[in-house]
């Protein structure tokens, strides 16, 4: 545990103007940096994702790519020719990751010290900038989820402007733009939430719809929305915890699972958020190992102009997938799938989702940082579900067995391939590695590590892929980029 002690021992002093890099902590060594061979890109077609007038460019603008949440990316990543390894040590997971218009990072890192806004050169992974957020409050506290809880900052987007809209610990929701090319921040708009949410409830996430309305969600069941105009606050107290983020379609859809349920809500005709349908999925009724919630873990997807797909949280787990129209024929519930094997399957993930196919992840077991320490590592499982061309049901494609403790995947449309972080059973040394598979198939492609011990945990981050390629994971220590060199 002295690599733990000293990562966050840094964390709580003065940050170096340049990138520290993060330390990794191994003895003996010998751990393959690059297993596989490098990717011939091979290009998956899938709908356009329609750009959200309030929100940076697809790709850019949120921790799962878009407003639809799909996970997908319109450019490659890393092949794996020749991967260049880049970290900085921020003793904070530096995790929802977007772009502005000048190629710079803009995240949140979230850290024992509190949350802040920091802007990074996305090459040399300097901090060219540093924003506090407010500091958490007593409610954030619990050791038990001061690791698990994304309220506060864990999620944010960058909107249209360069600007990173994002509730706080203190139940605000702040608008905070860059000062310009020189590297800088400022606020511009404050929205107190008051009396919409309850006194002790995290805000987890805000979107805008295609109206320009802030939505958000609260832990305790919280949902409504800011007209940022005048600062009127409208909600719904559904009485269901919500851990994860929601979608926002471009027909006025905002979609939010509970841990009850899956919902779409839209805006009353008196200007007031209300829910046009609900569905109930199937629920063991606790909080499995992988998870951090007592319902589905993952945030809804939606896919091409029909669906909304998430898991639920029976044993096995199995994809859902709905109509998420106002007004459907047939069933509202397309299909389920189960995925991965009785008693060892969940997961805290987004779904990928492309037309008819998902991507989902298995986390079972991973019910904390010490889940991975001295050689342990969580149950095995990456599969592919698509939906049966007819829309009447869906099936199993493929099964990977990489074990992907609890990173967000991404698949680049571009290159065909899925991106993943992983780590096997049995080396002390703790080794993490950047892991690609081909969408088609199933099969690992390559491997490349990232580095060893505690640091390097990526805890919940996801891997996102950067205007020119790169790959960043948010990890423990900070962030790592992973970059082609040739």
């Amino acid at each position: 545990m002295g690599a733990v002690l000293m990562i966050l021992a840094v964390g709580l002093t003065a940050q170096p103007a340049g990138a520290l890099p993060i330390p990794s902590v191994g003895l003996g060594g010998g751990e393959p940096e690059f297993i596989g061979r490098p990717a011939k890109p091979h290009p998956v077609k899938a709908p356009d994702v329609p750009r959200h007038p309030f929100m940076a460019k697809n790709g850019a603008s949120v921790i799962h790519n878009d407003a639809y949440q799909t996970d997908t990316y319109t450019r490659s990543g890393p092949l794996g020719r020749d991967i260049q390894i880049t970290t900085t040590l921020q003793a904070a997971e530096c995790g929802s990751i977007t772009f502005d218009t000048y190629g710079r990072i803009v995240t949140v890192c979230v850290g024992l010290q509190g949350p802040r806004l920091v802007m990074f050169d996305p090459v040399t992974l300097e901090p060219l900038s540093t924003f506090l957020l407010p500091l958490r409050q007593f409610r954030d506290l619990n050791p038990s989820g001061l690791f698990s809880d994304f309220s506060g900052g864990g999620y944010f987007y960058l909107d249209n402007q360069n600007r990173a809209v994002l509730p706080t610990t203190n139940q605000h929701i702040l608008v905070v733009a860059e000062t310009g090319t020189k590297p800088g921040f400022r606020t511009v708009h404050d929205y107190k939430l008051g009396s919409a949410v309850h006194d002790d409830e995290g805000v987890t996430s805000v979107l805008p719809d295609w109206s320009g309305r802030l939505w958000f969600v609260g832990k305790r069941g919280s949902i409504g929305f800011v007209d940022p105009d005048t600062g009127q606050v409208q909600s719904i107290d559904t009485g269901e915890p919500v851990g994860n983020s929601f979608a926002v379609g471009d027909d006025g859809g905002v979609f939010v699972v509970t841990d009850a349920a899956m919902y779409r809500f839209d805006v009353s005709g008196s200007g007031k958020p209300k829910i046009t349908w609900r569905e109930r999925y199937a629920n063991v009724g606790f909080k499995k190992p992988g998870q951090t919630e007592e319902g589905s873990g993952t945030t809804p997807t939606l896919m091409g102009k029909r669906y909304v797909a998430i898991t639920d949280n029976a044993d096995p787990m199995k994809i859902v997938v709905y109509q998420r129209g106002k007004d459907v024929k047939g069933p509202r519930r397309v299909c389920t799938q189960p995925v991965f094997s009785k008693g060892a399957s969940s997961t805290d993930q987004s779904l990928i989702g492309t037309g008819r196919s998902m991507v989902v992840e298995n986390n079972y077991g991973y019910a904390g940082l010490a889940t991975t320490l001295g050689g342990k590592t969580t149950e095995p499982g990456i599969e592919r579900v698509d939906i049966d061309r007819d829309g009447r049901g869906c099936h199993t494609v493929w099964h990977n067995d990489s074990r992907a403790p609890s990173v967000v995947p991404k698949l680049s449309l571009a290159n065909g391939l899925v991106y993943t972080y992983t780590k096997d059973p049995g080396d002390a040394n703790d080794p993490w590695y950047l892991t690609a598979l081909d969408f088609r198939s199933g099969k690992t492609i390559w491997r490349r590590l990232a580095g060893l011990s505690f640091g390097y945990n990526n805890n919940f981050a996801p891997v996102s892929i950067g205007p020119d390629g790169a790959a960043y994971v948010g990890v423990i220590g900070g962030l790592v980029a992973f970059r082609d060199s040739r």
